[in-house]
């Protein structure tokens, strides 16, 4: 990877279509699922970067449904040669098209496209006195944290990882991406670590930090996001966002991911984010994350 931060490219560019990649592992991880496809054609993404998934065959048996692809953030990749690369997922199933997904068997194949999307900045790049990166992750989305908190690692980057979950029956994912090092949890209703929200141990880190060194980055549902953009922007925090929305093609043509600017005007998530500085919207609120 590159030393410069000012080198690291916006975004890897997605080769034009879908390919068939082949299930290579799925397994429970609490109450999500992990399946891992092996991609022998695919770019390396970045992190922040998601890809358009779709089951093969039999995506829409039921009556038509899910019919589109499901965009989802990748939770981890790892290059073999001779093979191409591995590509972690992390689904939760809440509806016909994340069920289709987490229910695949080794062998099963999955039309993917991506990846697309641009990525997290470095943490002196979306701050020049960030001293390290505090990570904020709610339920599935804790995926591209896992992903940006790999590449710090690996950078010599230091970071905090707070993740937040309803309950433990909608948690995952956390030892087997997290590890246990610099990595706090909440739980809304207090079944582990903080009782209450991750927004929680985000004001404590800032009030107990120098704000002015600080640099956070954050997924999760919508609400989380709201509040994790305004704490940031009323402390001036630069922060940057990985927002959810509904996508129907992931190249900018329909406009379904469409959020609003805080200047007016919009933009498309698959194409202008999904990774978007929390000064650059609105809201988080617009619209509905694409989970189903």
């Amino acid at each position: 990877m590159p030393a410069d931060p000012a080198a690291t490219p916006d975004r890897v560019q997605a080769p034009f279509g879908r390919r068939l990649c082949e299930v290579a592992e799925t397994r429970p991880s609490g109450g999500y699922r992990i399946f891992t496809l092996i991609d022998p054609e695919g770019p390396a993404p970045a992190p922040g970067q998601f890809f358009m998934l779709a089951a093969a065959p039999d995506w829409a048996r039921e009556g038509g449904r899910p019919y589109l692809p499901r965009a989802i953030s990748h939770a981890r990749f790892t290059r073999h040669p001779g093979s191409g690369q591995r590509l972690d997922f992390l689904i939760d199933e809440v509806g016909p098209g994340t069920s289709r997904l987490a229910e695949m068997k080794p062998g099963d194949q999955c039309w993917v496209a991506g990846p697309f999307g641009g990525r997290f900045s470095l943490p002196r790049k979306l701050n020049p006195q960030a001293a390290g990166a505090i990570l904020v992750g709610g339920g599935i989305g804790i995926a591209p944290m896992a992903v940006l908190r790999r590449e710090l690692v690996d950078r010599g980057i230091p970071s905090r990882s707070l993740l937040g979950f309803r309950d433990q029956a909608h948690s995952g994912g956390v030892e087997e991406l997290f590890g246990c090092e610099e990595t706090r949890l909440a739980f809304e209703d207090g079944s582990s670590g903080h009782k209450g929200y991750v927004t929680d141990l985000l004001l404590q880190l800032l009030e107990g930090d120098d704000s002015a060194s600080a640099a956070v980055y954050s997924c999760g549902p919508p609400a989380m996001l709201e509040a994790v953009r305004r704490i940031c922007l009323e402390r001036e925090v630069p922060v940057e966002l990985a927002l959810e929305s509904p996508m129907a093609c992931g190249y900018g043509a329909c406009f379904g991911c469409a959020v609003p600017k805080a200047d007016g005007g919009y933009l498309r998530l698959c194409i202008d984010g999904p990774v978007v500085r929390g000064d650059e919207i609105a809201t988080a609120m617009a619209g509905e994350p694409a989970v189903d």
